[in-house]
């Protein structure tokens, strides 16, 4: 008997129990993973956060010239916690990639437990819908709900505690957003992706992790030229480029309006200075570069890439597989 004589009976609740009672462990560990982090940022968000600003307050009123008792150690370990769980939230992506590759649908087709399932009144493509439809849905919202935690954590901080972290900063940057949410849905999509192309899993685990870690790397490269930038054009009586954000390229501005690389001398009022500015025939610095009101769609245009990205993995698992379960039918 073959694969595509059988017709679907197994309902969808069925199917997703089955999966979720399959799939039991990293179940656990990943609402044990939200749990923990989500609370963690609470934490920060809530009485780190008060301490640190306290403190940062102490060190504020204390006269000039003076030495005053303060609490270095509660803005401190604010930093280095709201670092941490910047990066573990930035780094669940790349782990739901390695276990969609590896374990969700890697393992399963090299053991033949996939192909056990479809024997089993499940068609190859409702198995792989399953797959990716009940981890998709709890991902989502469990990468959603560390992004949106993190934001409150960034704005409790902000203009609160000394030296916390502007929103340009790289892990500020991505885990504030919805970004995260849409790289962990690639990672699911490419993992089985990879899974079904590969067939094993040590394969599709190493495969899953790059093609995200490829796909955050396109982000970073092509997401701030694919929304309009802004450009400011300073005088040199300024000691350079004017405008604060996401810089896309600095200089100087020739008299013809040709940009030249900036030499980094400062403002024309120094003698060297303008020496230099009129040999080069320079009249003003220009600046392109997202400012922060950028931010929003910036995060949009990303989540929209990656999310196309995710679902072209999806529709390429999905077309894949129905071939080879054709071809081997056929062959049969």
């Amino acid at each position: 008997m073959t694969t595509t004589a059988l017709a679907p009976t197994v309902s969808a609740p069925h199917l997703v129990r089955w999966l979720l009672r399959l799939h039991r462990p990293a179940l656990a560990v990943w609402t044990a993973a939200v749990v923990v982090l989500g609370a963690a940022l609470l934490w920060l968000g809530g009485p780190l956060a008060d301490a640190a600003a306290a403190g940062w307050q102490q060190y504020k009123a204390c006269p000039a010239g003076t030495s005053c008792a303060w609490d270095q150690a509660a803005v401190l370990r604010y930093q280095d916690v709201y670092l941490y769980l910047s990066w573990a939230v930035l780094v669940l992506p790349f782990a739901v990639a390695a276990w969609s590759g590896a374990a969700l649908i890697g393992r399963e087709v090299e053991t033949g437990t996939a192909r056990l399932s479809w024997t089993q009144a499940v068609s190859p493509t409702r198995w792989l819908a399953a797959k990716l439809a009940a981890p998709g849905v709890l991902i989502a919202v469990g990468t959603g709900l560390l992004a949106l935690l993190h934001r409150r954590v960034w704005l409790a901080g902000e203009h609160r505690v000394y030296a916390a972290r502007s929103w340009l900063s790289f892990e500020t940057y991505y885990a504030n957003g919805p970004l995260p949410v849409a790289l962990a849905l690639a990672g699911l999509t490419g993992g089985a992706l990879i899974g079904v192309a590969r067939g094993r899993a040590l394969a599709a685990l190493g495969g899953g992790l790059s093609l995200t870690l490829l796909l955050w790397g396109l982000v970073q490269l092509a997401v701030p030229r694919l929304y309009p930038a802004v450009t400011t054009y300073t005088g040199l009586r300024h000691d350079g480029p004017g405008g604060s954000g996401l810089s896309l390229g600095s200089g100087l501005v020739t008299a013809d309006g040709t940009r030249v690389p900036d030499v980094y001398c400062g403002t024309i009022d120094y003698p060297p200075c303008r020496a230099v500015y009129d040999k080069l025939d320079v009249v003003s610095f220009y600046h392109v570069y997202h400012p922060e009101s950028h931010y929003w769609p910036l995060q949009l245009v990303g989540t929209g890439l990656v999310s196309a990205v995710a679902g072209l993995c999806a529709v390429a698992a999905f077309a894949l597989l129905k071939h080879r379960t054709t071809a081997k039918a056929a062959a049969v």
